[in-house]
Order: C-alpha cells, then structure tokens, then sequence
C-alpha cells in the first residue's frame, strides 16, 4: 500500500504543518487543477473543504479573501496558502506546481490546435457554454459559503457596495477592497460593551 494510501485523514485544526505528505498535497492539488474547469473556486471548496475536510468554511474564506487581495490568480495564491499551511515552504512550492502542471499542459496544447484551426464554430460554441458554466459554478459556491460566512444582514450591504462600485462605478477592484473592507472592519470591530463587560 502506498503511502498516500496509508495517511490517515485529518481534518480541520488537525491539518497543520507536517500531517500531510507532500506526495499527498501534490497529488490533491493536481487533481484540482486538471480539474477545475471554467474556474477553480468552486473545485477548491469541493476538494479542500468538503472531501479532503483539511480547511473550514470560515478559514477557506478568509484564505481566499487574502489571495483576492493579493496580485496574481487565486488558484495559485491559494496553493501557496494552503500548501505552506500543511507543510511548510516545501508544501507551498508542491501545491503550486500540482495546481499549474495540468493546465499549462492543456493550455499548450489548446494553443497549437486553436492555431492550426482557428476560430472554428465548434470551438466557439464550447468556449460559450464552458463560460456560462462557469459562471453557474461561482454563483453556486457564492451561495454555500455565504450562507456560513455572513453572520449580519449588513454584510449583504457590502457585497451590494462592492458590486455597485466595480460594475457601475467602474471603480478599480483593490481601491474596492481597501474602501469596504475599511467600512466592514469599522462595523465588525470590538464594541465599548464587550470591554466593559470585560473589565467587570
């Protein structure tokens, strides 16, 4: 038996550095990435959170709001998290080369066919309803983690601002982010109360 085969499954806190191989970080994350069709956050929650159980709703949330913020595409940002939360440096180096390997070797190889082909109608009307698929599959993890992330109506109110302020206000994503993240820390920050009732 192999020794991914032989690891135990961990879970939640459990999944700290050092008790998953790098074999087994590897391997999960190239499966995510030869997977991950039309967008990878809704695989990385299916994997990462409900099969494998290494990360939580609220942690791979907040993972995933820290690769948001950060330059670069989110699925590598959050191979570069996830893999350094489990082991380390070397674990962050694996997961990124498992989550790239499959898709920059379909990439190349879509590259030389669409060369040689063109825009074939065919090709057009996949890439179509790829796209809408998509675009399904964000809403759908969208909808799951908001339902465990959101714990006040206002924070609706600031999905709705983000929205308004990208879309049409045409604003830019990281000046977005800065201006209501600002607001929802000034609305979610410790209350005079709780020190009160700390003190006493």
């Amino acid at each position: 038996m192999s020794e991914i085969d032989e690891k135990p499954q961990v879970t939640g806190d459990e999944a700290t550095s050092g008790s998953v191989s790098l074999g087994r970080v590897f391997l999960e994350f190239l499966i995510i990435g030869a997977s991950s069709f039309g967008g990878v956050v809704p695989y990385l929650r299916g994997r990462l959170v409900t099969k494998l159980q290494w990360l939580r709703d609220k942690e791979f949330v907040e993972l995933l709001s820290i690769s948001q913020s950060l330059p670069g595409l989110n699925a590598t940002n959050m191979a570069i998290l996830v893999g350094q939360k489990l082991r380390g440096a070397l674990g962050a180096i694996v997961a990124v080369l498992g989550m790239c390997l499959p898709g920059g070797v379909l990439m190349f190889i879509a590259g030389i066919v669409y060369r040689a082909h063109g825009d074939h109608m065919w090709a057009t009307a996949a890439l179509k309803g790829v796209a809408a698929a998509s675009v399904g599959l964000i809403l759908s993890t969208v909808v799951q983690l908001s339902r465990r992330s959101f714990a006040q109506r206002i924070d609706f109110v600031f999905v709705a601002l983000t929205v308004i302020a990208v879309d049409l206000l045409h604003q830019s994503v990281l000046r977005t982010l800065i201006v209501v993240g600002l607001m929802a820390i000034l609305w979610h920050r410790p209350r005079n109360e709780g020190k009160a009732e700390a003190v006493q």
